[in-house]
């Protein structure tokens, strides 16, 4: 979850994944990826965010973890905050990422763009954020991240 300062306002860097993916095509996400056996989430989040955006590691200031994400598709987040300079030069890699959406945190704080959905999934009901972002949904875990994070550190308590 790379934040950065905007004009004096702290933003969210999320992606818009690439249309010709086969999973997750044309959705909005955070940098991210596959932790190899090997490897500790928080240096599998720095390697993917290298990967598909270009921000070296060494830029990235490590705020700490988020709670674990699980999806009914059985996958396991562990999402890390992390602080970037404004002054962060981008690399898209252009077989995963179509485009980079700066968010400004105040948008992702008025209740306004924000909704809950319930969805049905083998038998069982989920409620699924949504926040909206000029014509984008950021939606499923990514706004769930988000949406913990805000909860978090605002002590919003929703």
């Amino acid at each position: 979850m790379p934040l950065f300062l905007k004009r004096g306002e702290l933003h969210l860097l999320l992606t818009k994944r690439s249309a010709q993916l086969n999973h997750h095509a044309g959705e909005i996400s955070f940098p991210g990826g596959v932790c190899n056996p090997e490897e500790h989430s928080r240096d599998a989040a720095l390697r993917e965010t290298w990967e598909e955006v270009g921000i070296d590691p060494a830029n990235v200031d490590i705020l700490g973890p988020l709670d674990d994400v699980y999806s009914i598709h059985h996958y396991n987040v562990s999402p890390y905050v992390g602080f970037i300079s404004d002054q962060f030069p981008l690399k898209l890699n252009r077989s995963e990422i179509d485009k980079v959406i700066e968010v400004p945190l105040t948008h992702l704080m008025d209740p306004f763009f924000f909704r809950i959905e319930e969805w049905g999934w083998q038998g069982r009901n989920y409620p699924v954020y949504f926040f909206r972002f000029n014509g984008d949904d950021i939606w499923g875990m990514t706004a769930e991240i988000v949406k913990n994070f805000l909860d978090v550190v605002f002590e919003r308590g929703q």
